[in-house]
Parts: structure tokens; C-alpha cells; sequence
């Protein structure tokens, strides 16, 4: 795997424009990886369930088309509940945060 580049990182990190922005049906609007992290820890079961089953992973597909990370999104796919996929995004951006400096 080719090293991750700082400038690579900072564009992952970005907010998306707003146009692209992930919006749930209660109206929240996500614009960064870092806010899909922070929604993944509080969202309630149902609202997880409505975006991410065997069938499709909104979230995945949001974070591979949108935010252009396929690593992050193939986690995502692979992940079972709403625990397991926070704590992806959040191993995520953490890691990326790292490159920056």
C-alpha cells in the first residue's frame, strides 16, 4: 500500500461541497468524515438500520463516491452495527489526523 500523503490526507478530511453533503431524513446534514464519525457514536439503532443493511450501505457509498476513501468504505461495509462502524471512522480520521503534522 503507497504511502498516504499529507495532501492526500487533508483532502479526505475536507468538508464535501454542499451539494454532497449526507442528509438524514430527520434533517442532520453530515459534511465530513468527522462529522459521520460523531453521528455513528449517538445515531439510535433504527436510524443505522435504515442506512446500512446486508442489502446497502449508504454510508459506505457516501464515504467511497463522495469522500473518495475506498479503505474507509470497505471497512464500513464490513462493519455489522453501529458500534463497529464508529469506531472504524473514528480509527480513520485519527490516523489521517496523523499525517497532517
Amino acid at each position: 500500500m503507497p504511502e498516504m500523503s499529507k495532501k492526500t490526507a487533508k483532502k479526505l478530511l475536507a468538508d464535501v461541497p454542499q451539494e454532497h453533503a449526507f442528509r438524514f431524513h430527520d434533517g442532520r446534514i453530515l459534511g465530513n468524515m468527522g462529522d459521520l464519525g460523531e453521528a455513528l457514536k449517538t445515531m439510535e439503532k433504527d436510524t443505522f438500520a435504515s442506512h446500512a443493511s446486508a442489502q446497502k450501505n449508504d454510508f459506505s457509498n457516501w464515504v467511497r463516491d463522495v469522500i473518495g476513501d475506498r479503505k474507509l468504505a470497505g471497512d464500513l461495509d464490513r462493519s455489522s452495527n453501529r458500534t463497529q462502524a464508529a469506531k472504524k471512522v473514528v480509527e480513520r480520521v485519527a490516523f489521517l489526523s496523523s499525517k497532517l503534522s
